[in-house]
């Protein structure tokens, strides 16, 4: 049963990490805290729901939107072309609350390089 748990909780941070990291930090420092040494439990798992619920009503903010653009952005940074570096650059440069276009250039991306982590990753801005 544990061993279920946890791995249902893996598969689901694979999707949430960075759409949490996009809205709280302390939420993902928090969610990081209660995963420590792969020990799981339904007590931790009603917890990390709860948080996700909490956050559906948070909205992004500049600051934690570049945070978690600039790990997701780690993923590429080296196999990226030289154009790409060039857009991602201009495109950090104006991050804002309502803009997508970080979100399409990196589902872009992820196609492109075929990143299996971040296919299966929830949009920051979904």
């Amino acid at each position: 049963m544990e061993n279920d748990l946890l791995k249902d909780f893996q598969q689901s941070w694979a999707k949430h990490k960075y759409w949490v990291m996009a809205r709280n930090q302390n939420a993902y420092n928090e969610i990081r805290l209660l995963a420590k040494n792969n020990q799981w439990d339904a007590m931790k798992q009603a917890q990390y729901q709860k948080l996700l619920t909490e956050l559906e009503t948070v909205e992004p903010t500049e600051k934690t939107l570049r945070v978690a653009y600039q790990h997701i952005w780690g993923y590429f940074k080296k196999q990226a072309t030289s154009e790409e570096k060039e857009k991602y650059a201009l495109l950090t440069e104006n991050i804002t609350p309502d803009s997508h276009d970080l979100d399409h250039f990196f589902q872009h991306l992820i196609t492109k390089y075929q990143q299996p982590y971040l296919l299966q990753m929830r949009w920051i801005k979904d």
